[in-house]
């Protein structure tokens, strides 16, 4: 009886341990067998852009280290919104996942009246992939040639100082709008279609002022076709050393960059998510990368998920009080 007993005891604690060591090994039997087959990346923009071919660069890299090759399909429209929510309504399995950039996430959701999403909600930040460096350029002859010049130029009566940019709520846009809020300048905004004529306009005296990505504006300024005045970031960018930045130029605590990262929909269990975050991670620590990204005036930024979810939630919350202020709405 004590021996039969003995033996029921043993079989239940074993198959008690059993079961125990199956589930505590689930995630990591998650992870291991992720990724299978192909992923794609939704670029919500058209091809050739900055934004496009940051993307295309770490969906190469990030294939290479995965084992699986992952395709990248633009899907343009309303300024990202169409294809995050293309991705939020996907499958949330990581095999589908979006390139997102600080206008789709946390700039759109205060300017478009309806928004077929929930960017806070709907998707899962995975990891950035950088910060996007903004410069202000200015006609090499206009009047005002430092930012403190600009500021106080623009504060004269009667005096209209424009600034264009790629168009209504950019990201450059609002930074312009910050700048105002933060100094009491008076820059006045003209939106285009994009940031090349914007550049062109510039470059002829149309308009003094742009303010666009430094891989955009880099060639104009070596080759001293436009002034470059400040870079918005926190440090000066890498590959225009000589430009000092906001804070340098006298605006205190002054950044204002853009960012590019990669997002999956919400409820991607959390092993692939921390998966594709320490790929993409080891991805950005390549001196390639980092060189390639730098040509494209992105400083690469890895990082945690959770440390990338605290950025989001403080630009919404910056940007939506400036664009509240400021009274902008999308085209």
């Amino acid at each position: 009886m004590l021996e039969k007993f003995m033996k029921n005891t043993l079989r239940t604690a074993l198959s008690f341990l059993g079961m125990t060591l199956i589930a505590a090994a689930t995630p990591a039997l998650a992870q291991n067998t992720f990724p299978n087959k192909s992923l794609r990346l939704i670029v919500p923009f058209a091809p050739g852009g900055v934004t496009d071919t940051s993307g295309r660069l770490i969906a190469d890299q990030l294939s290479r280290r995965i084992g699986q090759s992952i395709i990248v399909e633009n899907k343009a429209g309303a300024s990202g919104n169409i294809g995050a929510a293309m991705v939020a309504n996907s499958e949330p399995d990581g095999y589908t996942l979006v390139l997102g950039f600080d206008g789709t996430i946390v700039i759109n959701p205060h300017v478009f009246t309806s928004m077929p999403l929930d960017t806070l909600k709907d998707l899962t930040p995975i990891g950035k992939i950088g910060e996007t460096i903004l410069i202000l350029l200015a006609y090499p002859k206009f009047e005002a040639q430092t930012l403190q010049e600009i500021i106080a130029l623009s504060k004269q009566p009667g005096k209209v100082i424009n600034f264009g940019s790629s168009g209504v709520a950019s990201p450059q846009h609002i930074a312009v709008e910050l700048l105002n809020q933060q100094t009491g300048s008076k820059l006045v905004h003209v939106p285009y279609k994009g940031g090349g004529q914007a550049m062109i306009d510039v470059q002829a005296g149309v308009i003094p002022l742009v303010f666009t990505a430094v891989a955009g504006g880099y060639s104009y300024v070596k080759s001293g076709r436009l002034k470059a005045v400040a870079v918005s970031s926190e440090k000066r960018a890498a590959s225009l050393p000589e430009v000092p930045t906001f804070i340098e130029s006298g605006i205190k605590d002054f950044v204002a960059s853009g960012w590019v990262g990669i997002f999956a929909p919400s409820k991607v269990p959390r092993p692939v998510i921390e998966y594709l975050n320490k790929e993409l991670n080891a991805v950005l620590s390549t001196p390639e990368v980092i060189a390639r990204l730098d040509t494209l005036g992105i400083e690469a930024s890895p990082g945690t998920p959770e440390k990338f979810s605290k950025e989001i939630a403080a630009d919404f919350k910056r940007y939506g009080e400036v664009i509240k202020a400021a009274d902008i709405k999308a085209e």
